[in-house]
């Protein structure tokens, strides 16, 4: 491997600021009103002026709004970096290390990182409002194999998965109640009612073998994130949040033929690559947000990330190893897109951000020092992207 890791600019920016809308499923607003919104939240929780933002990144499917729109809403006069990345999920968190690599490079002095869509009351995953501008290449090709939505698609690799190690329904029912229950005291979760493995089990097919439970919520909201430099933030009001290490780029998508074991974890490349660039390892992760669009991509990143070899999972989650009380590595403290919320998992840097400045309250975790927060894990799209997060 290349020395490129090391380059990332390593605790030197920090996350001082986030914001959110509620999380419905009928906002009743634009996604234009949506992200403003949570940019006034955001800048003022870090105690900043409107004016002050140099800098605004945002990803998407043609469902958001763009920086330069939303600039002259807000009043901000120049910008001296922005980021408009189309695609879902996996880049959720690439734009958040490119805010750090801006403000780390001196390119900008705050950057403002948000996702806001209308993703349960106006365009709805394969739903008929989806645009054509937001349908990939290569859709042509999976069409005629039956796949069509995402869940198909990543049916295939929890099937593979289920194969090769004797993972059984069960076991991605666990994570769907693992996240629940965390959800249960989250003020800002839409689904708060308990459930039980018999109820998982109960659920109706999506796309064997995932059931309703399996998949994530559809959501209407906002989330917005301030990026500026370690030596700023030590004058604001919060504990900073540093960004330890980043990496993004290529994953593995059902047509890449490079990669042709769907049962091995794509996210093994990537954390070599994020480990290295923040110096650290699995062991030195406190608590983990997962990007869980189903159920299978959490177990399949527990396994990539090194906190399980593969096949293992399933014992551990029957030992609590990843609860939120007493685990040795809490996952989805929130619920997660699987029960918070599916805001493309900028929801899940607003959860870690609460939680290694001591602001979760019921949902504190004991150790909170430093977490790993991931985006979807390139089983669609080919790409992935992931962040490590630490208190100064």
């Amino acid at each position: 491997m290349s020395d490129r890791a090391n380059r990332f600019p390593r605790g030197q920016t920090a996350i001082v600021g986030i914001g959110c809308t509620e999380y419905s499923k009928d906002s009743g607003v634009s996604t234009f009103a949506l992200a403003a919104s949570a940019i006034r939240t955001a800048m003022a929780d870090a105690r900043l002026e409107i004016d002050e933002i140099d800098g605004l990144c945002t990803f998407g499917t043609s469902d958001s709004i763009s920086p330069n729109l939303l600039a002259q809403a807000l009043g901000i006069k120049s910008m001296n970096f922005y980021l408009d990345q189309y695609l879902g999920g996996s880049v959720s968190m690439s734009i958040v290390a490119q805010a750090a690599l801006a403000v780390g490079t001196g390119v900008a002095d705050c950057v403002v990182c948000y996702r806001a869509l209308n993703g349960r009351s106006q365009q709805r995953k394969g739903g008929a409002k989806a645009p054509n501008a937001s349908m990939p290449w290569d859709i042509q090709f999976k069409i005629a194999s039956g796949y069509m939505v995402p869940a198909q698609e990543m049916a295939m690799n929890a099937r593979a998965h289920m194969l090769r190690y004797g993972t059984k329904s069960e076991d991605f029912g666990r994570l769907a109640v693992l996240c629940r229950t965390n959800a249960l005291d989250n003020e800002r979760a839409m689904m708060r009612k308990p459930i039980t493995l018999d109820d998982y089990m109960a659920s109706e097919w999506i796309a064997e073998p995932f059931h309703k439970l399996d998949c994530c919520l559809e959501s209407d909201g906002a989330v917005a994130i301030v990026v500026t430099s370690t030596e700023r933030a030590r004058d604001l009001p919060h504990r900073p949040v540093l960004i330890q290490g980043a990496a993004w780029g290529g994953g593995v998508n059902i047509s890449n033929n490079g990669f042709d074991d769907l049962a091995v974890s794509p996210a093994g490349p990537l954390a070599e690559r994020l480990y290295k660039s923040a110096g650290m390892g699995p062991k030195n992760i406190d608590f983990a947000e997962l990007y869980d669009c189903f159920t299978f991509p959490l177990l399949s990143q527990i396994e990539g990330y090194g906190f399980a070899q593969p096949g293992e999972v399933p014992d551990m989650l029957k030992d609590g190893a990843f609860d939120r009380a007493g685990g040795q590595l809490p996952i989805n403290t929130h619920g997660g897109l699987l029960s918070e919320a599916y805001i493309h998992g900028l929801n899940h840097v607003y959860e870690a951000v609460e939680q290694i400045r001591g602001d979760a309250a019921h949902r504190q975790v004991k150790k909170h020092d430093t977490a790993l927060v991931t985006g979807q894990l390139g089983y669609i799209s080919g790409y992935s992207s992931a962040v490590i997060l630490g208190g100064a």
